[in-house]
């Protein structure tokens, strides 16, 4: 088996994971507030984040070179986890995977400003093609829209925010610092609001919880070797199979089945993503862009990124997001 293959199987396990781990969001999410699942899957990740933090390679503390960045990259990530958490508690799956799917569409936008890349006209023609994709899938005027779709809307952009203020100062910060304010700040700002929504949760639904944190992690150690294992631009793209996952599980589950016009509309932000992605892997691609080949998922600051969980698990920090 080549170590393409290789990596695409394991990058297609480890969004198989991922997906079932939004089931059991969106499952938890019809009876628990977003506050209070993400609380309590930020608690339980500590321990497995744990042991990931005592591997930091690099001295020094815990104070942020850029605290303004890392500040709004903190607040990007809490809002992409609410919005995210919501969005699936009341959108299908699918639709929400669709909109989310336009993250790395805004990522190349958000580059502009922040970064200072040169985006081409290629590149622009895909990035309008793809936004053109989620008006396929939202449908304003037709399909009456809700607070689930601008929730996912919310995601996307939170996500694409939060990525690309890692690409700016991540050269600069301690992955343990990149790693641990989102998550110390999901956990003291949801445990603020947890008293005002709080429902008593039984065993099961706390093991359910737990169940989802293991997921994530061991997701996140299986995207580490499939990114090890094959090519980035080939590795990537596995990310949109979760639409599959979403159509199956929506249907097993919930008795979700995506219309034709949430299938088209996925079916073009995907290609104009992987396009992107392709182009990216190009020899003509610049040293300031964004990276999009190793996004795995949006952060919403309850898991560990790639980027920061990857960095930490390897002796020498790579140059590349």
């Amino acid at each position: 088996m080549s170590s393409n293959i290789q990596g695409a199987l394991l990058a297609l396990l480890a969004f198989g994971l991922f997906s079932t781990h939004d089931v059991i969001v969106k499952t938890l999410g019809g009876t628990y507030s977003p506050f209070q699942i993400i609380f309590f899957s930020v608690l339980l990740s500590f321990p497995l984040v744990t042991l990931m933090l005592i591997r930091d390679p690099r001295p020094g503390h815990l104070r942020p070179v850029h605290p303004w960045w890392v500040a709004l990259r903190v607040f990007a990530a809490m809002a992409t986890g609410v919005s995210a958490f919501y969005a699936f508690s009341v959108l299908p799956l699918a639709q929400v995977y669709a909109i989310i799917f336009a993250a790395p569409l805004l990522i190349t936008i958000l580059a502009i400003p922040i970064l200072g890349e040169r985006v081409r006209l290629r590149r622009w023609v895909a990035v309008i093609v793809g936004l053109a994709g989620v008006l396929v899938v939202l449908r304003p005027g037709v399909t009456q829209m809700g607070l689930g779709h601008a929730a996912a809307l919310v995601a996307a952009f939170g996500g694409a925010l939060a990525s690309i203020i890692v690409r700016k100062i991540g050269k600069d910060e301690r992955n343990v610092v990149l790693l641990l304010y989102p998550m110390l700040a999901n956990f003291l700002v949801m445990g603020a609001i947890l008293p005002l929504v709080y429902k008593p949760m039984p065993m099961l639904h706390l093991g359910a919880l737990a169940l989802m944190s293991l997921m994530a992690f061991i997701a996140s150690t299986l995207l580490i070797m499939a990114y090890k294992a094959g090519e980035a631009v080939i590795v990537a793209p596995m990310q949109y199979s979760q639409i599959l996952w979403a159509a199956l599980y929506g249907a097993l589950f919930f008795e979700e089945f995506p219309d034709f016009w949430t299938l088209i509309g996925a079916a073009i932000i995907i290609a104009s993503g992987i396009y992107i992605v392709v182009r990216e892997g190009g020899k003509r691609a610049s040293g300031t862009t964004p990276v999009l080949r190793s996004r795995s998922r949006v952060e919403t600051g309850t898991v560990p990124r790639i980027r920061d969980f990857r960095r930490l698990t390897e002796e020498e920090a790579p140059e590349e997001d």
